[in-house]
């Protein structure tokens, strides 16, 4: 692979990150996932660490902002704060074959208004954990169409979200958490998906398109997230050697969560965000890149909180 395509080759190996409901749990929806835009099919380990700035301070009820206890609950959500550290690594056996393992580690903090008895009590969480963690393997059609000017392929993965991350954490008063704001759910999730990328490689120019589904397996202590599905594409443009211009498209839909500590009328939601990119090839294999992701629509059952705008860091290197 020609160093001028390099620049992509080792962006990131991590599964693109789910994100969670009604009180604010989330990560980034950016694709990071450069094996499955066609950059990283040689055999070899991809190490990536990225950091997630995603904080959720706007409650909405629909589409419509609104805000706090505007819409009275049991407890009128305030703001979320996500500052999550991802680390991957992909091993690509064969130029076909590949499998990544990804480890969140969530930094969380969480405030919301109890209303009890006509009082307004403030509550507060504070956490560091790993999340759960996600093994995905993937196979592709390679060269399924390849010319000087033009190459596509097409590909399919498969894996497992597992339930490493605790779903018991409480705050220092002894108030467990929110499900949906824990470091994990509990369960175990099936991960399907599909995708095809092309490339001009004369032009510098590749794109992708890619679809995938989370299909929660079992319930855990009262509580089973619901089912979720996510299409992404973008472009991306060599503007030099070491340099790559990149725009995705994120649209996010997830249904209902659901058992006796879920919250069904607060959980479900539709997000759609425009995340444009920017990498940098710092040395023959090593690069650094960065996203920032802005919403284009937002819809969500019931009131949770969204976020005005998010951001992702990284740095990858391959061996």
């Amino acid at each position: 692979m020609k160093r001028t395509t390099l620049a992509a080759a080792i962006a990131a190996a991590a599964f693109t990150n789910m994100a969670h409901a009604s009180c604010g749990a989330a990560f980034c929806l950016v694709n990071t996932d450069w094996s499955a835009q066609g950059w990283w099919l040689e055999p070899g380990v991809l190490l990536d660490l990225k950091y997630e700035f995603v904080t959720l301070d706007q409650p909405r009820s629909g589409t419509d902002r609104i805000g706090v206890g505007q819409i009275p609950r049991h407890h009128d959500e305030v703001e979320t704060k996500n500052r999550n550290f991802v680390l991957a690594a992909d091993w690509s056996p064969a130029p076909a074959w590949g499998l990544a393992v990804t480890i969140p580690y969530v930094d969380r903090e969480h405030v919301h208004i109890h209303n009890h008895h006509g009082e307004k009590l403030p509550q507060a969480w504070k956490f560091d954990e790993p999340g759960d963690m996600r093994v995905v393997g993937r196979y592709e059609a390679v060269g399924m169409r390849e010319t000087v000017e033009r190459q596509a392929s097409v590909g399919v993965t498969f894996g497992v979200k597992l339930p490493t991350g605790r779903y018991d954490v409480a705050n220092g008063e002894g108030s467990l958490a929110e499900r949906t704001l824990q470091p994990g759910t509990g369960t175990t999730d099936l991960l399907l998906g599909v995708y095809w990328h092309g490339m001009a490689p004369l032009a510098g120019v590749s794109w992708f398109a890619r679809a995938q589904g989370t299909l929660p397996m079992n319930e855990r202590e009262g509580f089973k997230p619901g089912h979720a599905a996510y299409l992404d594409g973008g472009v991306r443009y060599a503007a030099g050697n070491d340099v790559g211009l990149m725009l995705q498209l994120n649209y996010v839909y997830k249904g209902e969560d659901k058992g006796a500590e879920a919250e069904p009328e607060d959980s479900g939601q539709q997000q759609l965000f425009l995340s444009p990119g920017v990498s940098w090839n710092f040395a023959k294999n090593g690069q650094v890149y960065v996203f920032a992701q802005l919403p284009l629509y937002q819809k969500v059952n019931g009131v949770q909180l969204t976020a005005d705008w998010s951001a992702v860091a990284g740095v990858s290197w391959r061996f």
